[in-house]
């Protein structure tokens, strides 16, 4: 394990941060910590304007001169991310760390605005566009100054991905036929998160990723779970349940580390620590299908005249 906590976090100055769901919970942690640290900016995204001036409003009590801005983005609409993503574009030439931080947890069976399963719609699809609208910056931006992280919250659960990992045949509906399948879902995006930070590292190996558990946190992904699963967590998790002040440093030391330090498509645990893999996890073939299916999903959702294909073609060369 890794000795790190926010005082360890370097000078960030000149860099500008993006962190999704930074309205509560682990991402307004990650930017009230940050912002300690002298960023030129920190964009973050979220569904509800009020939490946000809210969050923007305690974060400036502490650290009067921090810059933040919020950009509204719901992560089941592909039309929302889109307009994030020109909102973003329209406003800032450098992105230096993105904190893919969003997510839910064993919601009820439900699809996204575009028909996905919900869970891996927002989870994964949903950061997956907003990535392919953010990816030109963050390459500039490694370009000129030596680095660009992308860091992406996953979770222990993608070990109990049902055979097979990802069941890619039926994305495009509610997928609720299985027994506990709220649960599965959840996993199979999580696993998700892991292959897809492994090929952007694959195939951008100008830009550090890492995928990273942050623990089991008491924020509103537990709390708004029903009285059955929130019984069963704390169950099976007594005395290693954090709070979002403790649960933020994975992420926080994934954004910040030395580039060095840090292994590139890897997944960790809590803090700095290489997490244990599964047989799905690091499944290179597993990974590749993820990344051509969910490319297939984006077409025509382009910022720029560029494809990401021909983007990450001209990067390799």
């Amino acid at each position: 394990m890794t000795n790190f906590d926010a005082y360890s976090i370097p000078d960030l100055s000149g860099k500008v941060v993006f962190i999704t769901g930074g309205t509560a919970g682990l991402g307004k942690s990650s930017i009230a910590e940050l912002a300690k640290h002298n960023p030129a900016h920190i964009y973050f995204s979220g569904r509800n304007s009020n939490n946000a001036s809210r969050v923007i409003e305690e974060i400036k009590t502490k650290v009067p001169n921090a810059q933040l801005t919020f950009i509204p983005c719901d992560l089941a609409s592909f039309t929302s991310i889109d307009e994030a993503g020109k909102l973003f574009v329209s406003k800032s030439q450098r992105l230096d760390i993105l904190i893919c931080n969003a997510g839910i947890m064993a919601v009820p069976a439900d699809v996204t605005a575009d028909g996905y399963e919900i869970q891996f719609g927002t989870n994964h699809l949903g950061h997956a566009l907003l990535i392919k609208h953010l990816l030109p910056t963050m390459l500039k931006t490694s370009e000129a100054y030596g680095d660009a992280r992308i860091v992406s919250l996953t979770s222990l659960g993608f070990h109990g991905a049902l055979p097979g990992g990802i069941c890619f045949k039926d994305l495009k509906s509610k997928q609720d036929i299985r027994v506990g399948g709220r649960w599965f879902r959840y996993f199979q995006s999580k696993l998700a998160n892991i292959l897809y930070a492994s090929e952007i590292a694959r195939r951008c190996p100008s830009i550090s990723v890492a995928a990273v558990h942050p623990g089991v946190i008491k924020t509103d992904l537990v709390n708004n779970l029903g009285l059955a699963d929130r019984a069963l967590i704390a169950v099976t998790t007594i005395g290693t349940v954090l709070t979002p002040e403790q649960g933020v440093q994975n992420q926080l030391w994934a954004a910040t580390v030395d580039k060095k330090d840090l292994q590139s498509g890897a997944y960790y645990e809590p803090v700095g620590r290489l997490g244990k893999p599964s047989k799905y996890s690091q499944d290179k073939h597993l990974a590749s299908e993820l990344w051509d299916w969910t490319q297939k999903q984006l077409e025509g959702h382009n910022l720029f005249t560029h494809t990401l294909r021909s983007l990450l073609l001209d990067n390799a060369r």
